[in-house]
């Protein structure tokens, strides 16, 4: 099984999380952010990945902190539970409806850290949460994940249902990219050899 556990403990947050890569979509998320909450179990269960994360962070200033740090934790576990990433298929790719909402994701785990972000989210708040916190919540996770992401918003008018589609696109996608391609499950996807 493909897993990993961290602990992060800044000034602003105190976070636990573990993953499972191959899993059956259940989890556990307290995050202090309801709406982050939300977002994360959808992740997970889309994507099929156990998911735990408990976060104590300075939500009495904003919710920043917490979704960014979070971001940066669920990234150094996808990288870590992915090891060498030996037989992994590498790419990924979804079109998903939530919807009126349209979202393209793209990703490949290539080693290199890169997010192409293309929401129009036209709120700037869901709820208490701050809309412009997705695009800090993925900036932490690719650098973390050493992973190249590309998030399209194709249509879409509800806030809502952009990010729901956006957090279910990327999950889905990733499903794709992190799975065993079992006729090559003893070679690096990548004609260097590593990635």
């Amino acid at each position: 099984m493909r897993t990993y556990e961290i602990t992060r403990t800044t000034a602003e947050t105190d976070i636990a999380l573990s993953l499972c890569l191959d899993g059956t979509g259940k989890s556990s998320i307290d995050t202090g952010c309801g709406f982050l909450n939300h977002m994360l179990t959808l992740f997970a269960s889309h994507g099929r990945f156990d998911l735990n994360v408990t976060c104590k962070g300075d939500t009495d200033v904003d919710d920043h902190h917490t979704v960014e740090d979070i971001g940066i934790c669920l990234g150094e576990a996808f990288r870590q539970a992915l090891g060498d990433k030996k037989g992994i298929y590498r790419y990924g790719q979804m079109i998903l409806p939530m919807d009126e909402a349209l979202i393209l994701t793209a990703v490949d785990i290539s080693g290199r850290s890169y997010l192409a972000y293309g929401l129009d989210i036209p709120t700037e708040k869901v709820g208490s949460f701050d809309t412009e916190l997705v695009e800090e919540f993925f900036l932490g996770f690719t650098r973390k994940a050493e992973m190249t992401l590309h998030i399209r918003q194709i249509a879409g008018t509800n806030s809502h249902h952009i990010i729901e589609g956006c957090f279910k696109s990327v999950a889905r996608a990733l499903r794709q990219a992190v799975a065993i391609d079992e006729s090559r499950k003893d070679e690096i996807p990548s004609t260097k050899g590593v990635l």
